[in-house]
Formats: C-alpha cells, structure tokens, sequence
C-alpha cells in the first residue's frame, strides 16, 4: 500500500489567526491561556484538513509559537541564562519570546536565513557547560493531542547533527563536538514519542543536501546508530529536502533508519541512484509535489517518477508520496483567491490542493492511472494552455534584453571617484545618520489602508493622508538630527508587493500569506509573464519628501534579485532572464529618481544571500547573473548619485567578493543581533566601499541605550575606516511603533554625535 504523506504545513491559519494572536499577547490583550487555546484551534484546524485532504501521515509537532528551530533548542534546554527560565522545567512561553524578541535587560537571539528560504530561523546557542536535557517533550505532546482528537500523527524532530550545524556554540566553534551530549535528549524525546502512541517519526536532515564540514559523516553515523536504538518499533523517517543528496548518498544509505525522504522537485534525477543505494527493505517518501512554489504539479510526470519507484523493485517496495518539503513555504488555500485572473489561477495549488495531488497520486499508484486519468487530463490542458499563454512572452522585452551591454552594468567612475562628488553634493558629517527606509506602520496607515480597498475613501484622500503622514515623518527626523532622510514607505504595503501592482508580469494575492518569522507575514506576489515598468512607481513620493527639505532623501527601491526571490516566481524561462527583466524596470525607476532631484537612491537587496545555491559548485553561476542584475539596475545612474543597498541577516564571509563587486557606494546590513560578528566579513576582505552595520535591532520591541550602540559602533570602527561607517537601524521600522522609535533614533543620533567628538578628540 502506498502512503499519502505530508512533511509540515502552514501555521499561521488561513486568514493569519496566529499572527493576530501572538500580537494581542504581546500587546497585553490576550493571556497566555487564550493564546495556547488559538494554537490548538489551528493545530486541531490543520490536521482534520489535511485527513480530509487524504493524507495518512499527518505531520505534528511542525507548529511553532514562533519558530521551531527555537523551540527545539528550548525543549532541550538549550537556553542562555538572562531570559527568566530557571533551569527547571518546560521553558516558558515568556522565556520564548524574550529569546525571540529581546527584553530590556537582554537582547533577542541572532536571526538568519533557513536554508534558501525568506523563512527566519533563530539561532541555538548551546554551551558543553550548559549542556543538553529533554525538559519538555513538545513532539509526545503534539502525538497525545492529535489522538485525543482520534488522530494519529507523525511528529517532526529537527534531527540532532542539522541542530548543531545550524547553531552558534558559546564556547567552542566545533558545533559537532556537543553531539554526545546532545544525543541523550534526543533518545529520551523519541522514547517519549512512542510511548505517547506515534508509531513514525520524521526526523528532519537538511544539512544533507548540502556541502557538508568535515566530521559530520561520522556525527551522522554515530546520531543514527544511537537514535535506531532509542525507541524500538517507532519507524525512523530521515527527511532531507531543498536539493538532492548528491555524493551524501551513499551516507544516508549507510544509516539504520526506517525510512527516507527524497526532493524529487529539485533533483529528480537523485532517484535512480537512491533506487540503486538504498535497501529494498526502506521505506522511500517521494516528494514529488513542489512544497516551494505555487504551481500546480505536472500530474503525470510525477506519476512517472512514482512508478519508476515502484517498478524497480518489482512492486515490493514501500512507497509514500509527498510534497518535496514542508508546506510552511506556501499559502494555505486558493479558495480565497476570487479575484486572481481566471487563466492564472488555473495553473496554481496551494498548500490545500497540493495535498490533493499528494493524496491522488498515492491512490493512482494503488489502484492504477485509471481512477487519475480525469485529473492527469485537467493537468495536461493547464500546462498546455501555459505554454500556449503569448501574453508570456513580450517581443519588446526581449528585444531590449538583447540590447543591454557591458557597459550598462558598470558605473561610470570606480569608487573613490563617485565618492569624492558625493560628498561635494551632500555635504554630509562623519558616520552619517540615516535609516533603512520604512517608518512605522501605524494602526492609522493600516486603516487608511484598509478603508481604500473597501471603497470606504476616495484614492485622493487616501494619497492626502499619506503626503500628510510623510510630511510629518520628514520634519521629525529633521528634529531628531538624522542627516540621510527617508519619506518613510507609508503609502506602501510590502517592499515586493508595493512594485509588484505596479509592474507588469506580476499577479498579487489577497490571503497567500506565508510566514517569514514570528508573526511577520508576507504574501509573496507570482511571476507569471514577462516583467515590464508602464510607469513610473515612486517618483512622487520621493519628490514631495525631498520637496519638504534641504537635507538629502533617499529613492527607495527593490532590487531585482529581491523582487524575484520574494516572489513565485514562473518557471518556463530561466531565473536569470526573469532578474534581468526585472533589472531594467528598476533601472528605469531609478534613473527617473535622479532625473527628479533624487541624490541617493537604495536598492535594497536582503535576498540576495538567500538566492545562493546550497552547493559550492552551483554558486559561481548564480553570483554572475545576480551581480550582473543589480549592476543593471544600479550603473544607469551618474556619479553624484550615491547608491545604497541593504541585505539582511546572512553569512557574507563565503560571498564577500560578489558583495563587493555590487559596487553600492554605501551597503547597509544587519549586525546587532551578532554583536558585529558579521562584519569580520567585510574588514578581513577589506572591503573598498562604504558600510552601515546596524546598531539597533528593530526586530526586537527593546530599545537600546545611546552608549549601547556606541559601543557596537565603536567595534565596527576597530574593523573599518571612520570615513567608509555609517550609522544606522539593522532594518526598515515597519514592524515597530513610534513609541519604541522615536526614543531609539533619538539614542542613535547621540552615539553618532559622541563617536564623532571622540574622533575630533583623537586627531
């Protein structure tokens, strides 16, 4: 028999239930009781849908208050002393938050990047002294609750050598070296898992289908050998997904598990070689529906690929079908897309009907093509009709594709150069202040907001509300000293969503929300035909800002890699012609910035370390096209025309040259959260242009002291030159209020005027 399986779903609900909760708590409206009582209300939402969908092995244990990769290290007591957990007990949910959003007294965990995915993940911090127990088994509870509920469900564990590698030990830089004393945990959770009635658990290896370091083949081989004895009769599922396994497959061959999970989405040819490995006796998960994009799943190769399985071992071999991966990464429902265009919703499936082609594909390959044959004609006609679709391809565009030249992805003058008349044109101090680029989001933006799209105001008095609103951001950051203004993105809805409505070739959704982090949610738009500008998208804005005052105000933009790595992006043409599209349109708008008065433009890149392949080996081929790209976007401008970027938390030290070779006058990132750590980076290649290292972490609700961040930046001073520092926030103010940034810009603006007294001081 073949098994329906799924490998994790969406948590946040289909209309952002979590993410209404979680914010009511922290705001004091909601106690921690109303808050456990929604989680098991989705939870308890999602399983019976996922029954009902047709799936057997409904995953549990794949919710998160607000992470999971925190909440692992926080069930094995992997927790930092100054967040109000004792030591004894389950941590609380407090003590979670506080590690997630910082308190007063202690700054929130570093954040970063899962995998290549725009989902966060906050970073373990495990200590040999500290050491690891089992002080709360999360994944035995989830089991008890969905069979209290006449559900039995299979947990998801992070698996113990993925664990170490994704985290940052306080007292060694050998992560691997804490495994045996993280294992006992491990063996006490799925002791616990099958005593509470799982009869599967799905342990979640990532980091396989990656380059792995050196000593973890032998990590892996001593985490399986011990966890294949901690529970008998509870079937082990190793689940690697985001790429194929590669030459890591004769390891995961090697392990005494139960069962494997294998992405044919991204490597389908991985599946004749793990035919070849594997024992017959395994149990093989097939992911072969894309648990990453949007669109729905070509039917009958999946079939084919589903067969080859089953006919290589003669029909013996044990088979469950699945998406390639969780489908954290993907909205929940397309019921609610009502206003999409007819002939793009018909090429996409949501989480909701991906399951439905999961739970399909599994009774075809029991039963026979026969009881598919309905759908696999349905799949074949959207697929034929997408490739019929002459609105995809537009001659113009390519024609101006063809037209570019090297020497429109250079600026014209190299650094030093550009510098030099920048700083004769803005006249700036030391250490500049500014910020990233978004003011708060206020309840007032939001309603206004919401008030237009319900027809309740007219478009003119909402754009007066919104000139009003960044008339009255431009002349308190006057008063606050900042030097570099920003008109404060009220008007906009989200840095991709915004250019998105704008730009041709897009499509945007009303509820595809997916989770970014916590209760940051974003609904990335859909590529689906080529992406042209009709016409100018920010221009006024900027102009009215810039209008407003002498100081200089920053052009805010997207950049191309952005706006197609925070999209679903279409898949019948490359991704780099699709990131060269994109490039001339924002070039496009940049080049009407300058044209208007604009003296700084930013074009914001925080997904550009998220693209990077997870093999070394694929890398050199993306960081080509995707520098290229941005250069496009960047290099129309003149030399008095300073351009900025922003990336957000990444490990630069492996793509530092093509960092550099950017060419941004000034970049901006995230470094709070690090204490810095991320800059080495930059001074160990010493690299030639300006940086802005964050000093204030607005991911976190605390606001830090003046001397603070002067001691942040005072690090920064001692990896790189006063003249090349900038100062300013780790990231836009969206997420936060007026109350938390008012007193921090406030704060920040004194460290400046300190740090440049004790420059003057020193010479």
């Amino acid at each position: 028999m073949t098994i329906a399986a799924n490998l994790g779903y969406p948590r946040i609900g289909p209309r952002r239930e979590l993410k209404q909760a979680l914010e009511a708590h922290w705001a004091g409206r909601l106690p921690e009781d109303g808050l456990r009582q929604a989680a098991a209300a989705l939870r308890a939402q999602a399983r019976a849908l996922q029954r009902g969908s047709g799936i057997a092995h409904v995953p549990s244990g794949d919710f998160a208050f607000y992470d999971h990769v925190l909440e692992t290290a926080c069930a094995f007591g992997c927790v930092p002393p100054g967040y109000g957990w004792s030591g004894e007990g389950p941590v609380p949910l407090a003590t979670l938050f506080a590690l997630a959003r910082g308190t007063p007294e202690a700054p929130a965990l570093e954040m970063t990047k899962w995998f290549d995915t725009n989902y966060h993940y906050l970073v373990p911090t495990p200590s040999a002294a500290q050491g690891f127990r089992l002080v709360e088994n999360r994944w035995a509870a989830a089991v008890a609750e969905g069979l209290a509920l006449g559900c039995r469900t299979r947990p998801v564990l992070l698996g113990p050598v993925s664990f170490l590698l994704l985290s940052k030990p306080l007292d060694t830089d050998r992560p691997l070296d804490l495994l045996p004393r993280l294992l006992p945990a491990y063996e006490a959770a799925l002791r616990g898992i099958a005593e509470a009635g799982a009869a599967w658990v799905q342990i979640d290896e990532p980091c396989l289908a990656t380059d792995l370091p050196a000593g973890a083949e032998a990590a892996y081989r001593l985490a399986y050998d011990r966890l294949a004895q901690a529970a008998p009769g509870l079937g082990l599922l190793l689940a690697s997904y985001f790429g194929g396994l590669g030459e890591n497959l004769p390891l995961v061959a090697s392990l005494p598990v139960d069962g494997v999970h294998l992405d044919l989405v991204r490597d389908p040819g991985q599946l004749a070689p793990a035919l070849e490995a594997l024992r017959p006796d395994l149990w093989l998960s097939l992911g072969v529906v894309d648990g990453r994009n949007v669109w729905r799943g070509d039917l009958r190769r999946a079939f084919g690929l589903l067969r080859q399985a089953a006919a290589r071992s003669g029909g013996a071999r044990r088979l469950m079908v699945a998406p390639s991966c969780s489908l954290l990464h993907v909205p929940q429902s397309l019921a609610h897309e009502t206003a999409l265009d007819p002939a793009l919703r018909r090429r996409l499936a949501f989480a909701e009907e991906k399951l439905a082609e999961v739970a399909l594909l599994a009774r075809a390959l029991d039963e026979g093509e026969s009881v598919a044959a309905a759908a696999f004609r349905e799949s074949d006609a959207v697929l034929a009709e997408a490739r019929a679709d002459a609105a995809a391809h537009r001659a113009d565009i390519a024609a101006r594709l063809a037209a570019v030249t090297p020497a429109m992805e250079r600026r014209a003058s190299p650094f030093a150069a550009r510098a030099a008349r920048q700083q004769a044109r803005l006249g700036l101090p030391p250490l500049p202040v500014t910020t990233i680029g978004s003011l708060p989001q206020t309840a007032e933006v939001r309603q206004a907001r919401a008030r237009l799209a319900r027809g309740e105001t007219t478009p003119a008095d909402y754009e007066a509300a919104m000139a009003r609103l960044t008339e009255e951001a431009v002349r308190w950051q006057e008063a606050a000293g900042i030097d570099v203004l920003v008109h404060g993105e009220f008007e906009r809805n989200d840095m991709v969503k915004y250019f998105a409505e704008q730009l041709d070739g897009y499509a945007v959704t009303k509820h595809g929300w997916v989770q970014s982090y916590g209760s940051r949610c974003v609904a990335p738009p859909i590529i689906w035909r080529d992406v042209a500008r009709p016409a100018p998208m920010t221009v006024r804005w900027a102009a009215h800002a810039q209008s407003l005052t002498a100081r200089p105000v920053k052009g805010m933009l997207t950049g191309p890699v952005t706006m197609l790595q925070w999209a679903f992006a279409r898949e019948d043409i490359p991704r780099e012609t699709v990131c060269r599209q994109i490039a001339l349109a924002i070039r496009d708008e940049a080049e009407d910035l300058e044209a208007a008065g604009i003296a700084i433009v930013q074009i914001d890149e925080p997904a550009f370390r998220e693209g990077l392949p997870l093999r070394a080996a694929a890398r050199a081929d993306y960081l080509r096209w995707a520098v290229a790209a941005f250069r496009l976007a960047a290099s129309g401008l003149g030399d008095a025309t300073q351009v900025h970027t922003h990336m957000c938390y990444s490990e630069f030290e492996d793509i530092i040259g093509a960092i550099a070779a950017l060419d941004a006058d000034v970049i901006s990132i995230e470094t709070a959260r690090s204490r810095m750590a991320l800059l080495d980076a930059f001074a160990g290649f010493d690299y030639p242009n300006a940086v802005g290292p964050g000093v204030w972490d607005i991911h976190s609700p605390r606001v830090p002291e003046a001397s603070e961040m002067a001691a942040l930046a005072r690090q920064a001073l001692r990896r790189l030159p006063a003249g090349r520092l900038w100062l300013n926030p780790d990231c836009g103010c969206k997420t936060r209020g007026w109350a938390e940034v008012r007193p921090a810009v406030g704060n920040l603006v004194a460290a400046a005027r300190q740090l440049r007294a004790e420059l003057t001081a020193a010479e």
